[in-house]
């Protein structure tokens, strides 16, 4: 009895030691994680929203930076997007016309609102945006993605460009099943022109699952400097042809 009690006597005071240690290392690194933090919101009007939002990958982003709406609106006048054929179909039909990604009016809205969200992101952050409206045939239109820049590198991300579906909450857009569910393809390719200024594009989503995600990579120093700028957004006109 006496040498058990002895045991537990030595054994007592490490196990406390042992807790103290393990508990100031779990408040230390609750101290060096930092908080997530909530959306924050650019500007919304109807269904067009921008906000800044945490980014996955916040620990390269170079925020707050400073771009200009009319240098915004130059580099998305540069996207382009097209449908996304397997080689059966482009054997057939041939490749996909390449279209603008963002409309004049779109770009006159968004420019301004990107701009000043990359002016009060932090390095945790990317800027999201969503346009979104109702066209003639009673369906909803929209546009989505984020923007983020990292050195000299702007990466614009996209999930949607004026994807077609039913209006509201769209959650079997892609279910065959559904009546009344348009079955148009949300598939697309992007690409930045010139591609001279275009340092990489991947794809992603989720597995077994519609979402798609373009990411453009591109190289926004070298491209302003060598692309026609189109005036006019920072007073909120129409840019020119």
């Amino acid at each position: 009895m006496n040498r058990a009690t002895h045991s537990a006597q030595q054994v007592h005071p490490w196990s406390v030691r042992r807790l103290i240690l393990l508990a100031g290392l779990a408040v230390i690194a609750g101290c060096a994680t930092p908080p997530v933090s909530a959306p924050k919101a650019i500007y919304e009007s109807g269904l067009n929203t921008i906000r800044l939002e945490g980014d996955p990958d916040s620990a390269v982003n170079s925020h707050p930076a400073t771009l200009s709406p009319t240098e915004i609106g130059t580099l998305l006048r540069n996207v382009r997007v097209w449908e996304r054929r397997n080689a059966i179909h482009r054997l057939f039909s041939g490749d996909a016309d390449r279209t603008r990604a963002f409309r004049d009016e779109e770009i006159v809205l968004l420019a301004p609102h990107l701009a000043k969200g990359l002016a009060q992101a932090t390095a945790a952050q990317r800027v999201h945006f969503r346009l979104s409206h109702a066209t003639d045939q009673g369906e909803e239109e929209t546009t989505a993605g984020w923007l983020s820049i990292r050195g000299n590198i702007l990466i614009l991300a996209l999930s949607e460009v004026h994807d077609r579906h039913s209006p509201g909450p769209d959650i079997s857009k892609y279910d065959r099943q559904m009546p009344n569910v348009p079955e148009r393809s949300a598939a697309f390719d992007a690409a930045f022109e010139p591609e001279d200024y275009l340092a990489k594009v991947s794809s992603g989503g989720r597995l077994f699952a519609p979402d798609q995600q373009e990411e453009l990579h591109i190289r926004y120093r070298e491209a302003l400097t060598a692309l026609p700028v189109y005036p006019g957004l920072e007073q909120g006109r129409q840019l020119r042809p």
